[in-house]
């Protein structure tokens, strides 16, 4: 029956109707999966262009702030450098209708390129409450504002980036970048593009804008979707031309219903359409991988970024956000690990005054050159930072025990042992540290940090080129020092200040006609401080001045106050710092103090320590050339421990010399220190100048002074400082110690 049916003249026919059946419904099938391979292709065109307008956009924005930047941070921005910077944005972005400075009047001032644009030239850009709400918001916060689509004054639609020139009362204005829409959309779109399809953007209600009009785009194809741009309501549709559609639509429907007509198989047909399903799947697989792989070259990318944001890049080191956030997810592991982290903190010692002295350059080029030396102790489990400043921050994970830390301290100290050449001269730099050790000195990244900085605090008390680590007390002398500094500021308010008078007993006549005045502060609630307690908290705060002018006002009131009784001839002493010494007021402050008070200069004298004196040398020989014209005396303190010279000896308009009680107190003991006191008598006296010691406590040490003609004599065997009126008692009544019957 069967072989009848095929040896039928229609069994051919059948067959073939029944395979052209088969291979139109399998063509048409396939097409309308090509169709939609195209779609997706032309979605994933759409949005590859709004990624890339969204990134050209971000990163034009980003040049606008650097450039700001640049103005906010280097000096001497003219308007010269100015224009050279924003001719050199035009030509590298090439999308700026203008670039503009605007001032913090919201005048615009300056403008790239002038032609075509010159009568926007002193407009004011806060136009309306709104804009100037947006701008203040922008200066007060740093933060870019960019103002919606508007009418621009040169004509035409566009929008304007308003990035600050500085933050807060630092602001200096604005750089303002100005697109027009059109060209910011052809150059933020590629010629690809441009060829191949018809970009239509909306924005707005009833604004559209076409490229590409006249491409020849296949009806029934097209893409719309949002661009993400801050304040912009842009709307995306991507039209593909017959040449993109050709390209994308594939063969093989047509294959595959020919391959059907001429094998004439359906074995063969199954066969194939296998075989085409295999590679069609192999092509996605491959497309997929590509996609993937790229997706991952893109994330390896925005890693690099973060790096870069996370180094300083004056000293290539990681900066202090960076160090902080790796802070922080350290001590997570060492939590979980049950592991101790060391903090430490490092300052420059006299880093400030090389950088005030020898300039900026210096200055950057010195931090650079410590920088690569610490940066060669960083590992896997050492992290160095620049902190800012003078400033750098070493964290140390995985300590097991402080002998861990302590070779680390060891190793940063190393980094310093041999000098820093900078600008052609060698230069010896010594570091000062603070560290703070988890979990015992903090259980987070802030508290640790502090910590460490308060250690390091302690260690700078302490002196220069060594260590401390953080102790449990430590927090609370912090907090009692902020809260004296506190009290500080009230205390020449409310007259919490005395002063106390040592006697200086004339080593020839045996009387007292010099006393030192020492500065006391009566605290409410601590009672009486020494000067040791509050006057470098005082220096620190920028208050030795005031505190100054109060001593010489006291002193010249207690002057005025012995005029006319037995005490009318005492001079009495008040002591200067390097900070008063630099105050050009100084002079003249004492002078107004003498003058109220009705006082002779000649009651008053001046000390200053000998480090002091040769700091300014030329600004300090006025000063005090000046304080001696007017007729006060000039007294150099602490003689012998620090620079002394003859020359300064020489130039200097110096009444008194002071030996420094560290010689005195050895002096019938220890041959140096007699030998040295000695020549430092015989060498005041050859110049005229007279001599006091200091530090007397033993009736060895006076003989010995008497024996070779120092003048004066100043120690707790004559007397300790005491108020006036004790003093006014002690001298009537002859309670101070002399030495007559002693030496006689």
């Amino acid at each position: 029956m069967f072989v009848r049916a095929a040896m039928s003249p229609t069994f051919p026919l059948l067959i073939f109707l029944a395979f052209l059946a088969v291979a139109l419904m399998l063509r048409s099938g396939l097409m309308r999966q090509d169709t939609t391979q195209i779609e997706q292709n032309l979605q994933n065109e759409a949005r590859a262009l709004a990624d890339n307008l969204e990134r050209e956009f971000a990163i034009h924005t980003r040049g606008i702030g650097r450039m700001a930047s640049r103005m906010a941070i280097e000096e001497n921005f003219d308007e010269t450098r100015w224009r050279e910077d924003a001719r050199n944005y035009l030509d590298d972005f090439g999308v700026y209708q203008a670039i503009e400075w605007i001032d913090r009047n919201y005048i615009i001032r300056w403008l790239e390129p002038v032609t075509n644009n010159q009568e926007v030239i002193g407009y004011n850009v806060a136009f309306n409450d709104t804009r100037r709400e947006a701008l203040e918001r922008a200066a007060a916060t740093g933060q870019y504002d960019l103002s919606s689509i508007i009418d621009l004054r040169q004509g035409g639609k566009g929008m304007v980036i308003y990035h600050p020139v500085g933050t807060g009362e630092e602001n200096n204005g604005f750089i303002a970048g100005v697109f027009r829409m059109e060209t910011l959309a052809e150059q933020l779109l590629t010629s690809r593009m441009l060829e191949q399809f018809q970009v239509v953007i909306t924005y707005g209600e009833d604004s559209v804008y076409q490229l590409n009009a006249s491409a020849d785009v296949t009806p029934g194809f097209g893409h719309t979707l949002a661009v993400d741009l801050p304040n912009l309501d842009w709307q995306l549709t991507l039209r593909p031309s017959q040449s993109w559609v050709t390209a994308q639509r594939s063969s093989w429907p047509n294959v595959t219903f020919i391959s059907l007509l001429l094998m004439g198989v359906l074995t063969s047909l199954t066969t194939l359409l296998v075989q085409l399903i295999l590679r069609r799947n192999q092509a996605l697989l491959k497309t997929r991988q590509d996609l993937e792989q790229e997706i991952d070259q893109r994330k390896a990318i925005q890693v690099d970024l973060e790096r870069l944001e996370s180094t300083d890049t004056l000293t290539g080191l990681a900066n202090r956000r960076f160090f902080m956030e790796d802070l922080a997810h350290t001590l997570n592991i060492a939590d979980r690990q049950m592991r101790q982290v060391a903090l430490v903190m490092m300052d420059l010692d006299r880093f400030q005054m090389l950088n005030d002295s020898l300039g900026h350059q210096f200055g950057d080029e010195l931090l650079i050159k410590v920088s690569e030396r610490l940066n060669e102790l960083s590992n896997e489990r050492i992290l160095v930072a620049y902190s800012g400043g003078d400033e750098f921050m070493v964290c140390q994970q995985q300590v097991d025990d402080l002998d861990d830390v302590i070779h680390l301290l060891g190793q940063i100290k190393h980094c310093f042992h041999e000098p820093f050449e900078v600008q052609g001269e060698k230069h010896s730099i010594t570091a000062t540290m603070g560290v703070a050790v988890y979990p015992q000195s903090g259980l987070d990244a802030d508290t640790l940090l502090r910590n460490a900085d308060i250690a390091l605090y302690r260690a700078k008390d302490q002196g220069r080129n060594m260590y401390q680590f953080y102790t449990e007390g430590m927090q609370d002398k912090e907090v009692m020092r902020l809260e004296l500094d506190k009290d500080l500021s009230h205390a020449l308010a409310n007259d919490e200040f005395i002063l106390y008078y040592q006697p200086q007993l004339d080593l020839t006549t045996g009387k007292i006609n010099n006393v030192e005045a020492l500065i006391r502060w009566q605290h409410p609630r601590r009672g009486l401080l020494a000067p040791g307690e509050f006057i470098p908290l005082a220096e620190e705060s920028g208050r030795i001045n005031d505190i100054g002018r109060w001593v010489v006002r006291a002193a010249c009131k207690q002057l005025a106050k012995w005029k006319g009784t037995p005490y009318r001839n005492i001079r009495i002493a008040v002591n200067l710092s390097g900070l008063e010494l630099d105050d050009d007021d100084l002079v003249g402050d004492i002078q107004a103090a003498l003058k109220a008070e009705q006082v002779p200069p000649s009651s008053l004298e001046v000390e200053l320590t000998e480090e002091i004196f040769i700091q300014n040398i030329e600004h300090n020989l006025n000063q005090l050339s000046r304080l001696r014209k007017l007729g006060v005396h000039l007294a150099i303190d602490d003689f012998g421990v620090g620079y002394s010279s003859l020359a300064y000896l020489r130039d200097f308009p110096v009444d008194m010399l002071k030996i420094d009680r560290s010689f005195i107190t050895h002096v019938t003991r220890r041959h140096d220190d007699a030998v040295i006191t000695r020549a430092v008598i015989n060498l005041a006296h050859n110049l005229g100048i007279q001599v006091v010691a200091e530090g007397v406590e033993t009736q060895e040490q006076l003989n010995f002074l008497r024996h070779h003609s120092c003048n004066l004599a100043q120690g707790f065997l004559i007397s300790r400082p005491i108020p006036p009126e004790d003093l006014e008692r002690a001298l009537e009544e002859g309670l101070l110690f002399t030495g007559v019957t002693a030496s006689s």
